[in-house]
Formats: C-alpha cells, sequence, structure tokens
C-alpha cells in the first residue's frame, strides 16, 4: 500500500505539474482532518510521510499522570511504564495511531480534501501560467457552445470566446480549430476564466508581429489599429529604419504576408496607412483611397475639417460611412467631411458677417446670441435690433451701414455663383465622424448636412465709408 501511495504521488504531480512537496503536505493534511474528527479536537497528533516506506505515521501524543482524567490526552505512569520503563511523570509519550482504523467516513473526508487541495493548487497554476500571456494568440479546439459563447479547450484549461469577441458573420462547430487573442483571466469560484477574443484591435496587431519580422524585430511599428471586424481595418505602420518600406514589408512579396492575415479574419479588408507625426498628414493618409483638397486643423477643438472634390465625397465617407469612421477612430479626432461646393458656400455667409463685425469692432459672436447669424440678417435688421447687440453704439451703426451698402454686392454675386454650381453634398451630406472617449472609439455621422461655417477671404478695401473694415480671421490650413 505504501510504495503504490508513493507511486501515485510521483505520477500525480509528473501529469499534473504540481509540486510533489505540496502533494504530500495536503496527504499529511487530511489525515489530520480524519483523525481529530474521529479522535476529538483535542488531541495532540502528528502526521509524517515516511519517503522510504510511503507510509503515513500517526502518532498520538499523550502526558504521563497518577490519574488519568481524560483518556485522549493523558496516560496512567503504569501503562506507560510497559511500553518504556525508563519514562516519568509529565513526559510525553506517542503512541501510534493505524491509518487503517480511521473508518470509510474519515477515509472519504481524506479524499475529498486532498482532491479539493490538487484541484486548487491545478487552478493556481493555471491562473498564474495564463495571466502572464495577456495578449498573445492562442489556439484551441471548439468544444461547445453555451449562453455566453463558445467553449474552446486550450488544453491544460477551456477559455471562453464570448458572443461580442467574436467576429461577425463568422460560424463554428464543434471540433474546429481556432486562434484568439487572451485578453483576460479572471479568478473564478470554479477556477480560472481565460477569456479571449477575435474582434479585438490588438488581435490584428500581434498577427502582423507574427506574420511580419520587421514588426516583430521592432523595425516596423504598429502605431494604431481601427477595426470594423469582419469587414474592414485600417493600421498605422512607421518604419525605425530609412531604408524600410513600412508598408511594402507588411504586404509581403506578391502580397503574401497580409494575404495570411487576410485569410485569418475571414477576408477582412486592410488598408495599411504610413503614420505621421503631422495630424493634416497623417489624415490624408487615413483617409485614402479619397482624394483631399485641404484640411483645416482645429487642435482646440480637436477637429478636423477635411475639404474634398464633389466626385470623391462618397469615396471619403465609404460605405455606411465606414471609411470616415475608421479614420476617425485611427487617428483619435473627430472629423468633418465637406464638398467643396458646400464648404465655399458655407464660407460666404460666414465670411459677410465676419467683415460687418470688423468694420464695427463688435465680435460676431455677440451678433450671434442676438439672434443675428447671417450677413442677411444684419442687413434687414431694425436699428433698434443692432443696437441691442452687445458693444454696439451709434458711430458703430453708422459704419456698419455703410459696410452692408458696400459688401452687399460681392456677398450677392457670390450667393448666386453657389447657387449655381453642383451641390452633390444635398444628395449625401457632409460626414461628420466623432472619435468618444480616451479609447478611440467613433460614431460617423452618416448623410448629415453641411452648415458649419467658416471664415473666409478678406473684406475688399477701399471705399471711403467702409474704411474702417478689417479682414476676417481665417483657419488654419493645411495644405
Amino acid at each position: 500500500m505504501g510504495l503504490e501511495l508513493k507511486k501515485a504521488i510521483d505520477q500525480i504531480s509528473k501529469d499534473k505539474g504540481l509540486d510533489r512537496a505540496m502533494l504530500i503536505e495536503t496527504l499529511e493534511e487530511a489525515v489530520r482532518t480524519s483523525v481529530l474528527r474521529k479522535f476529538g479536537e483535542d488531541i495532540d497528533v502528528e502526521i509524517s510521510f515516511n519517503e522510504e516506506t510511503g507510509d503515513i505515521d500517526v502518532f498520538q501524543y499523550k502526558i504521563v499522570v497518577e490519574e488519568v482524567e481524560d483518556e485522549s490526552v493523558q496516560v496512567s505512569l503504569e501503562e506507560a511504564r510497559k511500553h518504556d520503563p525508563s519514562i516519568r511523570l509529565d513526559d510525553e509519550m506517542g503512541f501510534r495511531l493505524k491509518v487503517e482504523d480511521l473508518g470509510r467516513i474519515a477515509a472519504q473526508s481524506a479524499k475529498q480534501v486532498i482532491i479539493q487541495r490538487m484541484r486548487d493548487a491545478e487552478q493556481g497554476i493555471i491562473f498564474d501560467e495564463y495571466k502572464d500571456r495577456i495578449n498573445e494568440i492562442v489556439s484551441g479546439i471548439v468544444q461547445r457552445r453555451d449562453k455566453a459563447g463558445w467553449i474552446i479547450n486550450l488544453g491544460r484549461t477551456e477559455a471562453l470566446l464570448p458572443k461580442e469577441e467574436q467576429i461577425p458573420r463568422e460560424h463554428y462547430k464543434r471540433g474546429d480549430r481556432v486562434q484568439a487573442l487572451l485578453i483576460e483571466v479572471r479568478k473564478e469560484g470554479r477556477g480560472p476564466q481565460v477569456i479571449v477574443s477575435r474582434s479585438h484591435r490588438d488581435y490584428m496587431a500581434a498577427l502582423f508581429k507574427r506574420e511580419v519580422p520587421e514588426v516583430d524585430d521592432g523595425i516596423v511599428q504598429i502605431m494604431g489599429v481601427a477595426r470594423d471586424p469582419g469587414s474592414r481595418a485600417k493600421v498605422a505602420v512607421l518604419s525605425r529604419e530609412r531604408d524600410v518600406d513600412p508598408v511594402g514589408a507588411c504586404v509581403g512579396v506578391r502580397g503574401s504576408r497580409i494575404q495570411n492575415i487576410v485569410q485569418e479574419l475571414r477576408s477582412e479588408r486592410i488598408d495599411i496607412v504610413v503614420w505621421s507625426p503631422d495630424i493634416a498628414a497623417y489624415a490624408r493618409n487615413a483617409l485614402s483611397p479619397a482624394v483631399i483638397s485641404r484640411i483645416v486643423v482645429d487642435e482646440t477643438e480637436g477637429l478636423l475639417e477635411v475639404i474634398v472634390p464633389d466626385d470623391q465625397l462618397t469615396s471619403s465617407i465609404g460605405r455606411k460611412g465606414q471609411n470616415v469612421k475608421l479614420a476617425a477612430k485611427l487617428l483619435g479626432w473627430k472629423i468633418d467631411i465637406y464638398t467643396e461646393t458646400r464648404y465655399n458656400e458655407a464660407n460666404s455667409i460666414g465670411r459677410g458677417l465676419e467683415q460687418l463685425a470688423a468694420v464695427a469692432e463688435v465680435p460676431a459672436e455677440n451678433f450671434a446670441a442676438a439672434g443675428l447669424v447671417s450677413f442677411e440678417a444684419v442687413s434687414l435688421a431694425s436699428d433698434e435690433e443692432l443696437l441691442a447687440v452687445t458693444g454696439m453704439t451709434g458711430k458703430k451703426l453708422g459704419n456698419l451701414r455703410a459696410a452692408v451698402n458696400f459688401l452687399r454686392p460681392s456677398v450677392e454675386k457670390e450667393d448666386a455663383d453657389g447657387a449655381d454650381a453642383p451641390d452633390t453634398a444635398d444628395a449625401n451630406g457632409a460626414a461628420a465622424a466623432e472619435t468618444a472617449g480616451g479609447n478611440g472609439a467613433a460614431d460617423a455621422g452618416e448623410d448629415a448636412a453641411a452648415t458649419r461655417g467658416a471664415a473666409g477671404d478678406s473684406a475688399a478695401a477701399g471705399a471711403a465709408e467702409a474704411e474702417n473694415a478689417a479682414e476676417a480671421d481665417k483657419p488654419a490650413e493645411t495644405k
């Protein structure tokens, strides 16, 4: 029996990867628990595993006394000297207990303790192993499906692929081999819960690291990833060496490297763009393949106003706003897209008002606060309405009226030109894609009308009535 127990401990330690000393300690603790349950909690026992014989030695210790009051902890001097003639009062004497005498219930309790301790130890090892593998790609076999998602057998443990971490329209069946990114390891009552994902943006970065040696070596760096899982993705790359083309390295010879990634992601389209510290240049790359006319950068608002030719609006927005949505995610900026026709029309409205405000030396915001939001509204307002504008005086009112008379022909001409121009934005609107939160998540505003005002060219100078007219400020433009 002893040698069989010793072999069993050695085999379990090898198969389960458990520490042998821990198994022996668990066995001793289980026997101690059974002894105390059978003979009482007050007795003094010592449990030890005999490495030579493989037996478990159990000794009960009692105090030698003249008269025994409690047999569980005391032994008479007369009885003690039958075993050891040299024993004296108040000495401790040990008596061997047979493990076989513990009974069936005690043996079952010992077995349960051993199993539980082994399970806890194994779960601890699994948790320690997988918590250090976060953001690694793992491979397993689809085992079954439950209400939370698919259960993947990783070998030593099972992983959960939740529904929200799956690629849309991707189907599995039992026995399929799948790869996923390990994103979390949770400690739960039933043991560690390993969570994996196939839709996480870091999964794509991990695939590039695996398939592209330059990425793994750090020569090419992944600067950002934006995904619409199963449909399209944008990956920003940067080369740390001048003679290495980051896009070419990721694509590979005849597209061999990128094709491996595309196949793993079930034909998800991947746009590889070059990262740039210049946000305007980065935005041009991110919005590819659309042609960009110019970009106005508003760093205070974290906003990019992107102006495109009229025939490029659909391309820049993408199907269901996908292109601009992914670009906004990648950049971490809000993006408003305008056609050139709509942008010029909006500018002409705002330009006339700002020119009037400059002549009157009254901030344009004051006119807007009074409900006068355009050149036409100011020109039609009564003197009483204009004098109600904060900062307006009688002298300024005279200059304002003179400027209205001087600027009206040019404003009306611009309005007429804008009306004659083809307006493709009326069909599709201006696309607005806004990033939300620190993680760069984006919502694309589809078919939103482009009405954003912007300051334009300076007012025509030379008329005596408008000698105080000043140039309106232009927004920063990045060509």
